[in-house]
C-alpha cells in the first residue's frame, strides 16, 4: 500500500510503515499525512492476524520533521475546534498501533524533533543511529505552542514530573547518546543500515513477551518517577513553580504555563485523559496569536536567513582566513574573541601594544571559566588565544582579506584609520565599518574603493549578542554584500542586510524606544512607571536603564554629530523632547551614565542600582493623568513605526530582516514575533487605528504617511 506520504509494507509478519512525503525534503504532519495514516492504520487492524510487529520507519535523511507550520500560519481563533478534532485524531491512530498487542520499533536513522519525536514515542522500542549530529526533543514552547501529539503525556510517564520539565519546559534538546541514558531510546547502531536487522531482532525476541509491546504506562504496576502531584514532596515543588514561570514569562507567553498545566492536571488522571489534556491546550495555542507571532519569525524568518534570502545571489560562498581589527576595545576585542572562537587567525590593532593585548586578555577572560567548569580544554584554550595577534603596528595588517574598524564614533578617527589601514588588505579583499550609527556611504568617501566598503554593525557585548546588521552604502557591490553575509554566518551569528541611512535599522528603531522613555519623564510620568511598564510590555529591561548602559553622553555626542551633520548640508535638525531631555541630563547635571558613575539610575557599591532620586524632583509631575496601557504602548508602537518607515524608505527590504533585527538586535518582544509581526499580528487595520489615537495624544512619532501604510501592506507574508 503506498499513498502520497506513507508507505506500508507486510512481509514475513513484519508491517513496515515507511513515511516518505513526496515533494517535500522532510516528513510532516500535513493533512495528506492525517489522511494517509488513517488509511495505513486501517489496513494494520485489517492485517492484525498476520502482524507480529511493526517497524516505523522514514525514507528521508531525517526521521520526522514534525507538524505542518504553514496550516498552523493559516489558523484563526475560530478554529480551535477544528484543531482539537485533527489532535486527536492523529493521536486515536498512534494509540491504535500502540495498543494493538504487538511490538512497535521505532527506527531513528536521523533527527526527530516536535512531532517527529512524538511519532517516534509511539513505538514500544526505539533504536537510533549514534551520530553525534543527530537531534531530538520538544522545541514547540521555542514557537509558541506546546508538545500536542502525546510528548508531555508520555515524556512525564517516562521521565516523571521533575526530570521531564527540562524536555518540556524549556525545549532541552538532546542527541541519541543522553536519550539512551535517560531511558528514552533502548539501542544505539552505527549506521542507518543496521536499524532494520536489529528491529527484525527486536520484534522475533519480543514475541510471547508483553512487556515489549506494552508503553510502561499501559503496565498494571505501573507508577510515576519521583510521584504524582499528590506525592508532598512534588506538591511542595508545585506550589512555588506557577509563580517562578510567571516571572520568567511575566504573563506575556502562554505555551509554558500551558505545557506545566498538562504536566500536572495529566499526570493526575489516566492515560487517555490525559492526552485529551494535552489536546485541548494546544488546540487554544493554536487558536491564539502568539503562537503565530512566533512560529512566522523563530521558524520561517529565521530559516530565511539562514538560507541566505538576503544574500545576493550568484556569488561563490567565501569565508575570510585573516580579518584585522582597528581598535581593542569592548567591540574589537569581542570581536577578536568572535572571530579567534571560529578558526579565524585575527590581528587585533591598538594605538599601542599594551592596549592591544589588554584587547586580547578579554578573549581569556571570556573562555576562562569554561575551562574552568571543564567544557573548554586548556589545549584549545591556548589555540584560540594563538590565533589573535595584538600590534600597534599598521604593517600587520598586511594580506588581510578583510579590515573592519570598530574605533570611537569620531567621522575624522574614522576616515584616518581607514586611509592608513586599507592598503594592506590583500588583493581582493574588503573594508568595514563597526560604526552603530554613522552613514557608512559618507564613510566610505575615505576609502580608496568605496564599492568595497560595508558596513558590519555588531552588538555588545559581542560573545552573547547574535545578531550582525550589514549595511549596504550607495557604491557598495554585490560581492561585498555576500561576502560580509558569509563571513557573518561563519561567526555563527545571523546577518540581517539593510540599505544606508542614518541609524541604519537597528539604532534608529531603538533610539526611539530610549527617546521616548526619555520624553515620557520630561513629561511628567514617573521614572519607575516607564521602566516597569517597558518590563511589562516584555522589553528585556527599561529604556532609562538602556540609555544609561550605553551611556547618555554617546546619545549626546551622536546628537551633536548629527546637527553638524544636518548644517553642513543647509538644513536644520529638530531635536526631539527625548534627546533634550537627555542631552539637559548630561550639560546640567552631568549625569551621563553608569561608566561615568550614574545616570538616570545611581550604582551603590556591592548593591543593586536605583533610580536617581532627583529625577522624581526634577521631572515628576504629580498632578500629570498617564495610563499604563499608553504607556506601554507608546514604547512598542513607536519602534513599530518606525520599522514601517524604513520598509517604506528601503532601509529595510524583507520582513525577515525587521523582525530577526528587532528581536536579537534591540530586543523587541519575541511574543509579538518582532516589530512588523507585531503588526500583522493585531491586523494592519487594527494597528492604524492605534497608531492614529496614539498620533493625535502623543504626536506625530505614531503617525503613519501613505508610503508607510503602502509598504506594510504590500510586504504582508502570505502562508
Amino acid at each position: 500500500m503506498i499513498t502520497k506520504t506513507i508507505r506500508y509494507q507486510l512481509a514475513d509478519g513484519v508491517a513496515t510503515i515507511t513515511f516518505d512525503e513526496q515533494d517535500s525534503p522532510v516528513n510532516t504532519m500535513c493533512l495528506q499525512w492525517q489522511d494517509d495514516l488513517d488509511a495505513v492504520t486501517a489496513q494494520v487492524v485489517k492485517d492484525r492476524e498476520q502482524i507480529k510487529g511493526i517497524v516505523l520507519a522514514s525514507a528521508k535523511s531525517t526521521f520526522f520533521a514534525g507538524a505542518d507550520l504553514k496550516g498552523v500560519m493559516r489558523s484563526t481563533a475560530a478554529d480551535g475546534h477544528r484543531v482539537f478534532t485533527e489532535i486527536e485524531r492523529i493521536k486515536r491512530n498512534f494509540r491504535t498501533l500502540e495498543t494493538l498487542g504487538v511490538p512497535v520499533v521505532s527506527g531513528l536513522n536521523g533527527a526527530a524533533l516536535g512531532g517527529g519525536w512524538e511519532v517516534a514515542l509511539v513505538g514500544h522500542h526505539r533504536i537510533a543511529v549514534n551520530n553525534p549530529k543527530v537531534q531530538f526533543g520538544l522545541p514547540e514552547i521555542t514557537l509558541g505552542l506546546i508538545p500536542g501529539g502525546g510528548g508531555i503525556t508520555k515524556m512525564t510517564r517516562l521521565l516523571g514530573l521533575v526530570a521531564a520539565q527540562p524536555y518540556i519546559l524549556e525545549s532541552k534538546i538532546f542527541g541519541p547518546e543522553e536519550a539512551l541514558k535517560i531511558g528514552v531510546v533502548h539501542e544505539l547502531v552505527a549506521t542507518p543500515e543496521e536499524l532494520m536487522p536489529r528491529a527484525l531482532a527486536h520484534i522475533e525476541a519480543a514475541q510471547g513477551k508483553p512487556e515489549a509491546f506494552q508503553h510502561v504506562w499501559d503496565r498494571k504496576d505501573y507508577k510515576m518517577h519521583g510521584g504524582t502531584p499528590s506525592n508532598p514532596k512534588i506538591a511542595a515543588m508545585l506550589s512555588v513553580a506557577p509563580a517562578v514561570l510567571k516571572q520568567k514569562t511575566r504573563g506575556l507567553y502562554p505555551a509554558p504555563e500551558a505545557a506545566l498545566a498538562a504536566m500536572v492536571e495529566g499526570a493526575m488522571v489516566d492515560f487517555d485523559t490525559a492526552m485529551r489534556i494535552e489536546s485541548r491546550y494546544l488546540a487554544g495555542l493554536i487558536a491564539g496569536p502568539v503562537a503565530r507571532n512566533m512560529i512566522n519569525t523563530f521558524f520561517f524568518n529565521m530559516n530565511a536567513i539562514k538560507a541566505g534570502q538576503s544574500r545576493p545571489k550568484d556569488v561563490p560562498r567565501y569565508k575570510p582566513q585573516k580579518v584585522g581589527l582597528l581598535g581593542a576595545g569592548m567591540m574589537g576585542s569581542g570581536i577578536a574573541y568572535a572571530q579567534a572562537s571560529r578558526g579565524i587567525t585575527t590581528v587585533l590593532k591598538d594605538v599601542s601594544l599594551e592596549a592591544a593585548n589588554k584587547g586580547k586578555a578579554n578573549s581569556l577572560k571570556v573562555t576562562q571559566p569554561r575551562v574552568d567548569k571543564g567544557r573548554m580544554s586548556a589545549a584549545d584554550q591556548q589555540a584560540l588565544l594563538a590565533r589573535i595577534t595584538p600590534t600597534a603596528s599598521t604593517a600587520d595588517l598586511r594580506g588581510c582579506d578583510l579590515i573592519i574598524e570598530a574605533v570611537f564614533e569620531h567621522r575624522e578617527l574614522k576616515a584616518a584609520v581607514t586611509q592608513e589601514s586599507e592598503p594592506m588588505l590583500a588583493e581582493g579583499g574588503f573594508f568595514a565599518s563597526n560604526t552603530s550609527t554613522l552613514p557608512i556611504t559618507s564613510l566610505a568617501k575615505a576609502s580608496a574603493r568605496p564599492q568595497k566598503f560595508v558596513g558590519i554593525h555588531f552588538f555588545s557585548p559581542v560573545d552573547k549578542m547574535k545578531l550582525v546588521e550589514i549595511i549596504r552604502g550607495k557604491e557598495t557591490d554585490d560581492e561585498t554584500i555576500a561576502r560580509a553575509y558569509d563571513y557573518v554566518q561563519a561567526l555563527g551569528k545571523l546577518p540581517i542586510v539593510v540599505n544606508d541611512a542614518r541609524g541604519f535599522y537597528t539604532s534608529r528603531t531603538f533610539g526611539t524606544f530610549v527617546m521616548e522613555g526619555a520624553a515620557m519623564l520630561g513629561e511628567g510620568i514617573p521614572a519607575p512607571v516607564i521602566e516597569n511598564a517597558a518590563m511589562q510590555a516584555g522589553m528585556p529591561v527599561g529604556p532609562l536603564a538602556v540609555l544609561d548602559e550605553t551611556a547618555l553622553s554617546l546619545s549626546v555626542h551622536v546628537l551633536e554629530q548629527t546637527r553638524a551633520d544636518f548644517a553642513e548640508e543647509g538644513r536644520h535638525y529638530d531635536t526631539t523632547p527625548g534627546e533634550a531631555l537627555v542631552e539637559h541630563m548630561v550639560k546640567q547635571h552631568h549625569r551621563s551614565g553608569r561608566a561615568a558613575g550614574g545616570g538616570f539610575y545611581d550604582y551603590p557599591a556591592g548593591q543593586k542600582k536605583t533610580l536617581w532620586p532627583q529625577l522624581k524632583t526634577l521631572f515628576e509631575k504629580p498632578g500629570v493623568a498617564w495610563d499604563l496601557q499608553d504607556v506601554k504602548d507608546r514604547l512598542l508602537y513607536r519602534q513599530a513605526v518606525e520599522t514601517a518607515r524604513c520598509l517604506a524608505e528601503g532601509v529595510l527590504t524583507s520582513v525577515h530582516d525587521g523582525n530577526i533585527g528587532s528581536i536579537f538586535g534591540i530586543g523587541f518582544p519575541a511574543w509579538t514575533g518582532g516589530a512588523l509581526q507585531f503588526i500583522y499580528g493585531m491586523g494592519i487595520d487594527a494597528f492604524e487605528k492605534r497608531c492614529a489615537e496614539l498620533a493625535a495624544k502623543f504626536g506625530p512619532g505614531f503617525a503613519l504617511n501613505d508610503a508607510a501604510r503602502a509598504a506594510i501592506r504590500q510586504h504582508q507574508p502570505v502562508y
